[in-house]
């Protein structure tokens, strides 16, 4: 059997010169990674008071009327929402005149797609994350089919790329509804893209953020919920829905009676 070495040989790889850390015992990289978690700590906690300033930006009302194309007919943007109270709403580059097209969606993209969370847990804090692109629902359909893609994906057909600016680039809009009227609070693209898919990703650009108790918000908000951060337990019941399996969510056990300690 042929070795490591002279596997990389064949293949035409060479071993580069790296100027790698330090070997130590445990007890200094013990040492070492204390060191670093006092910086990791502050970083999350500073990631915790951006997300509490986001839910306190003003908000845009969305006075237009937008239509979008479904899997069930023509959708406004207040459908979209899907009787939850948030919404974000990804806009997606599958379309022609995008590589690939009309095989394949926009590499970044499909890259983001496929790190998306089961979106029962978004649901259950109700809220709904949607995408959107310019491509037909027939190659929406049939894209979603072959990837797996679960999220609801609807076709833009009027200006709502170029209002919101997703036009010429990829980004998430957040909005709330406060019964019929919609607002606009929040906008991230870019590299700020890189960080979504996981739900709590999601829910830390929403204004109503994760819901949790220990969260910074301001009164009257919504903070029904209590995770473990550990032992799988949740005060939370997602709605049923599909995995990418055909499996069901199961409902999750009783939380424990005191609150979790914080990272």
């Amino acid at each position: 059997m042929a070795t490591n070495k002279e596997k990389d040989k064949e293949n035409g790889k060479g071993h580069l010169a790296m100027n790698t850390p330090p070997i130590v015992s445990p007890q200094q990289w013990e040492a070492a990674r204390q060191k670093l978690l006092v910086k990791e700590k502050a970083f999350t906690r500073s990631r915790d008071t951006l997300a509490a300033e986001r839910r306190r930006m003003p908000w845009q009302a969305v006075d237009k009327k937008y239509e979008f194309d479904g899997p069930k007919g023509k959708a406004s943007l207040l459908d979209l929402f899907a009787g939850r109270r948030q919404l974000i709403v990804y806009r997606a580059f599958f379309e022609p005149g995008v590589f690939g097209w009309p095989e394949r969606a926009c590499r970044g993209c499909s890259l983001g797609a496929d790190q998306v969370a089961h979106l029962a847990h978004l649901n259950a804090r109700d809220t709904t994350l949607a995408y959107a692109s310019r491509a037909p629902q027939a190659d929406i359909a049939r894209l979603k089919a072959r990837m797996g893609w679960m999220m609801p994906w609807y076709t833009i057909t009027d200006s709502f790329d170029t209002d919101f600016g997703v036009d010429e680039w990829h980004g998430h809009n957040a909005f709330i509804r406060d019964g019929d009227k919609v607002f606009r609070t929040y906008f991230v693209n870019g590299r700020g893209d890189e960080a979504m898919g996981s739900t709590w990703s999601y829910l830390d650009i929403t204004p109503l953020g994760r819901q949790e108790t220990w969260e910074d918000s301001p009164p009257g908000y919504p903070r029904p919920r209590r995770t473990s951060g550990g032992t799988g337990t949740t005060t939370t019941t997602p709605r049923p829905h599909p995995t990418r399996s055909g499996s069901r969510c199961p409902t999750p056990v009783k939380p424990p009676s005191k609150s979790p300690t914080q990272r």
